[in-house]
């Protein structure tokens, strides 16, 4: 059963308290401590519009190991091409707005609400978020966003509004953290999507063995 979390709330409970469906508790607020708390434990806020913040530990997690990122010849043909232009931190409002606007098969409206956006700047000023953008004739047609902390990347969100741009976002992305050192990025839970690209499913004790390896 979910922990039900008082507004000033900044800490979270034993993640192993998390039901079936990974949700953990409820309540509480994205301050960016608070925030950083929960992502230093794998706990991340995840609710639709006009409901309560709900953090959510899911089990199995699905994460990628930078080296095992997998490009398909599809894509190495694009990557080839030349046609998309990749930055990071170029436009991170940008990102975050067109993730939030996406319209995703089998979900009605969106997760990411004003609170959400607002809290992710302020994430971003801080140094903690970051976004990768993919672009075409100088238009941004693709990108995704998330939060860093030590040697792991918690990816949030992406979108696409050309085919590959995503994908070609992703791809790039992965090989600069790669160089940057990042050792784990978090895909959070399963899609085919992310599985095709290299990401794995890994327990929850596992993850929570690698968080503390790896965020200092």
């Amino acid at each position: 059963m979910a922990v039900f979390l008082p507004a000033n709330a900044e800490n979270f409970p034993d993640a192993n308290l998390a039901d079936s469906d990974g949700l953990l508790a409820i309540g509480g607020n994205l301050k960016k401590q608070t925030l950083l708390n929960a992502y230093r434990k794998g706990i991340f806020p995840w609710y639709n519009e006009n409901e309560p913040i709900c953090w959510y530990y899911p089990d199995p997690r699905l994460i990628l190991f930078p080296g095992n990122l997998k490009i398909s010849n599809s894509m190495k043909a694009v990557l080839k091409k030349n046609e998309f232009t990749f930055t990071s931190d170029n436009d991170f409002s940008g990102v975050i707005k067109n993730c939030r606007m996406a319209k995703r098969k089998g979900e009605p409206g969106t997760w990411i609400t004003d609170d959400i956006e607002k809290a992710y700047t302020t994430l971003y000023k801080n140094g903690f978020a970051h976004s990768a953008e993919t672009y075409y004739n100088s238009t941004l047609v693709g990108g995704l966003y998330g939060v860093q902390l030590g040697k792991v990347f918690f990816g949030e969100s992406m979108f696409a509004n050309k085919s590959n741009a995503s994908k070609f976002a992703f791809i790039k992305y992965v090989q600069l953290l790669q160089k940057k050192g990042i050792e784990l990025i978090d895909c959070q839970v399963y899609t085919p999507h992310l599985e095709s690209l290299g990401a794995e499913l890994i327990s929850r004790q596992h993850f929570a063995k690698l968080l503390k390896e790896l965020i200092v």
